[in-house]
């Protein structure tokens, strides 16, 4: 078995040292749009570059959030941005938009995506489908049952992330929108990643 990943989210510089100081091996952020954690201070990209280079420097991997639906007339700008900030240094982006991932993992191979717990990937078949698109990684929705966990992981080819603490949503994982909407807040959680 390949050794868990704890993952942090940060919502600014603040959150990130205290992330990297106290032992994530990764770090999740949002940019200053197409992230479903809006309220949150969020990185432009001079202080994504920054961040980046402070956990880089301590070994931590850091994951860039567009974990929303992007509209049409957006997905230019969500395709530029992920771009920007895979070349400025980002280990994974975490996607919602099947359409702006599938566009990323065709004219950008090298640019791992991970599927957002906003896809709501609750069964092993969703999770193979996600590994036939190219996905590198898939964050499984909350609700799923340690066995029901270990039967996705033993029986797939692709990471596996759940999450361990802290989600606050009213709804059902990757059911942000509605949740925003009725709660008028994002939430903030920890993730672990592995392969059992």
């Amino acid at each position: 078995m390949k050794k868990p990943e704890l993952l942090a989210p940060v919502g600014d510089f603040e959150c990130l040292k205290s992330a990297v100081q106290n032992g994530a091996d990764s770090i999740y952020l949002g940019a200053n749009s197409f992230n479903a954690r809006n309220r949150a201070s969020n990185f432009d990209l001079e202080n994504l570059k920054k961040a980046i280079i402070y956990a880089k420097l301590r070994n931590v991997k850091v994951h860039l959030t567009l974990n929303i639906l992007i509209k049409n007339n957006e997905f230019k700008d969500a395709v530029d941005l992920a771009l920007d900030a895979y070349n400025l240094g980002v280990d994974a982006i975490i996607i919602q938009d099947l359409g702006l991932a599938k566009y990323l993992i065709k004219n950008y191979p090298n640019i791992p995506i991970h599927a957002s717990t906003q896809l709501t990937v609750h069964n092993l078949e969703g999770v193979k489908q996600l590994e036939k698109l190219g996905f590198s990684r898939v964050v499984l929705a909350r609700e799923l049952s340690i066995s029901e966990i270990k039967n996705i992981c033993q029986n797939s080819n692709i990471e596996i992330e759940t999450f361990i603490h802290g989600a606050l949503c009213i709804s059902y994982s990757g059911q942000c929108l509605f949740s925003s909407i009725v709660g008028n807040r994002s939430r903030k959680s920890w993730s672990l990643c592995t392969t059992m």
